[in-house]
């Protein structure tokens, strides 16, 4: 069971470092060269994955935001209404 959803931006390194990412993404050009949807269980298993990339990706040229998601609802019946809210926060080396 997937509890944090994040995306994943890489920038500034070279292709053959992109080919080595333990993770399946798109690349980009422009100002970043990659970007993928990565999913952890909890906070450590994520703490791991920036330790795996800190030592493939030298430098570190790269963030990882963690995406929130929450609702609220209101109300009863035909009245009701659900309010999304998302929230990022930005991991970087």
């Amino acid at each position: 069971m997937c509890n944090i959803e994040a995306i994943l931006l890489v920038w500034g390194v070279r292709d053959e470092v992109l080919e080595k990412l333990p993770v399946e993404g798109h690349w980009l050009y422009g100002e970043y060269d990659f970007i993928a949807k990565v999913e952890f269980r909890d906070e450590f298993e994520m703490e791991q994955f920036i330790g795996q990339l800190r030592r493939l990706i030298h430098g570190g040229t790269f963030k990882l935001m963690p995406v929130t998601l929450s609702a609220i609802k209101t109300g009863d019946g035909e009245n009701e209404t659900v309010s999304v809210l998302e929230d990022l926060r930005v991991l970087a080396p």
